[in-house]
């Protein structure tokens, strides 16, 4: 029982619960963009894709395991807990709607755009892997409240916000759940203290939807159709036969790369300030090495260091909720079960255990902060509030058939929706965010030389598209005044640094004498 209880604690069962949710949910939101948006065959989604996505998962899963079972033994800690894994949820629409959707569209060839994704997903993987050998480097140049800062802003923006809307929208179910975490995780006097937090949570919503008919039998009787045992295939061939014609799509997966790359930086920083010192380049390289494998399986969705984990280590949880979840999404993946579950269970039911996560990754950075720093937080999270309000501008115009360019920058700014400005700054947000962060610490901190070297990789980097654009490309008109403005604030930050230097002078010389 002992050797049992040092890789499963009472504290598993929720963070399993929330990881597999919010898996589950990128999972049906990839079929769903996939069956209806694209209208890929289903025999490609559910035979080829949904297969090799769970496995990246797993792989990734194993490692983690792996990973704190080795932490456990270096330190001798009971408390270690597993890093979490998941696909990167931007990954999902960028694959979907910059790669396949275009595609398939102009060839009508499933096959071909199915070969191309495999292309990218394996272009994003190598990535991952030649970055693992600067992962530690990068760690110590990006000072630790800026990668806390910018992870601060992706928990809240993008794990947290749609959940806590959601909850908004059915508190019959959501409001229970939100304030029993609230009680059991936040406080200090749990309610059913004697019942995993995790169990009471989802038996509470699930039973809230049922009785005031959120749920349907219905639901459930579609679901199992979807049932059925697809094994993971190899698919070296189509691989093979979309590398010659993947050169114009893989522009999108330089940036894209980048930021996942830059997350996988923020949530081991966040393990290591939580108490465990993950390894960077082994993470990386399982990152990349998972996804490679899953690539070559049939899934042009590369998978990542997922986060949360120190929410799910606040909640208690230890190496097992990783391995689980990962088992649990090979096995719904290879019998197509995830339909059915969320037709049990719902997803209302789920998502406060999201919100509590964000909030829980947010306030690490607050604790974790010195006094002089703290504004860099609220920098670093401009970005991703406009990276957020981005795209859901563009769906709201979407929905009434039309777009932002169509509409005109000048007829939304007199309706105070300042558009360009949004999408300058909400596109590139992972890296744009971790821009400004540094020019800000590096300010604050009167480090000016480091200030200015960074105003220059901002520079290059819009010079590229990379950030503040809505697509990668040299030179673009948009992009050159960033270009112009981030060598200017270099040039300032020059400046203040002969002055710095000439004050210092002045002062020796006056000591001298």
């Amino acid at each position: 029982m002992a050797g049992a209880n040092k890789f499963w604690k009472k504290g598993d069962w929720a963070a399993y619960f929330g990881l597999l949710a919010n898996n589950l949910t990128n999972l049906l939101t990839m079929v769903s963009l996939l069956l209806f948006v694209v209208g890929f065959p289903s025999e490609i989604v559910y035979g080829r894709i949904v297969p090799g996505f769970g496995l990246g998962i797993f792989l990734a899963s194993c490692c983690y395991f792996v990973f704190g079972r080795m932490l456990m033994k270096e330190t001798g800690r009971m408390d270690v807990t597993a890093l979490p894994s998941g696909p990167s949820a931007p990954s999902i629409f960028t694959v979907t709607f910059l790669v396949i959707l275009p595609v398939f569209k102009t060839t009508n060839d499933a096959d071909f755009a199915f070969s191309i994704a495999l292309v990218w997903c394996l272009f994003e993987a190598l990535i991952l892997i030649i970055g693992a050998f600067l992962g530690d480097t990068l760690r110590k140049i990006i000072p630790r409240t800026v990668l806390l800062s910018c992870l601060s802003g992706l928990g809240l923006l993008l794990l947290a916000m749609n959940p806590m809307l959601q909850t908004f929208e059915t508190p019959v179910v959501a409001f229970v759940v939100l304030i029993i975490i609230f009680l059991n995780w936040f406080g200090k006097s749990p309610i059913f203290a004697k019942i995993p937090t995790g169990f009471l949570l989802l038996a509470a919503g699930t039973a809230l939807a049922w009785i005031f008919g959120l749920q349907s039998p219905e639901a459930i009787t579609t679901a199992l159709q979807t049932l059925g045992f697809n094994p993971p295939e190899v698919h070296v061939d189509s691989l093979l036969s979309g590398i010659p014609h993947a050169l114009p799509y893989l522009a999108s997966a330089v940036p894209l790369g980048l930021a996942n790359y830059i997350f996988d930086l923020e949530n081991i920083e966040s393990a290591h300030a939580a108490g465990d010192p993950y390894k960077t380049r082994s993470v990386m390289l399982a990152n990349g090495i998972s996804s490679s494998i899953g690539a070559f399986a049939g899934n042009p969705y590369p998978v990542t260091v997922y986060i949360g984990h120190a929410g799910w280590k606040s909640m208690g949880a230890g190496l097992g909720y990783t391995i689980a979840t990962g088992t649990s999404m090979l096995i719904i993946s290879l019998f197509g079960i995830g339909a059915l579950l969320l037709s049990i269970i719902p997803v209302v039911a789920i998502v406060p255990i999201l919100v509590y996560v964000g909030i829980v990754t947010a306030n690490q950075v607050v604790r974790e902060t010195p006094k002089l720093e703290v504004p860099v937080i609220f920098i670093c999270l401009f970005p991703w509030i406009a990276n957020w309000a981005l795209s859901l501008a563009n769906n709201v115009l979407s929905a009434a058939g039309t777009t932002g360019q169509a509409v005109g920058a000048n007829v939304l700014a007199t309706k105070g929706v300042y558009y360009n400005g949004l999408v300058h700054l909400g596109n590139g947000a992972p890296i744009s965010s971790l821009m400004w962060g540094c020019l800000a610490i590096f300010a604050i901190k009167n480090q000016p030389v480091r200030a200015a070297i960074a105003a220059v990789i901002a520079s290059l980097l819009s010079l590229f598209g990379v950030i503040h654009a809505g697509t990668v490309g040299f030179a673009q008109p948009a992009s050159m005044q960033f270009v112009y403005a981030y060598l200017m604030v270099a040039g300032l930050f020059l400046v203040k640094y002969a002055m710095d230097r000439s004050k210092t002078q002045a002062i020796n010389d006056d000591q001298a004498a």
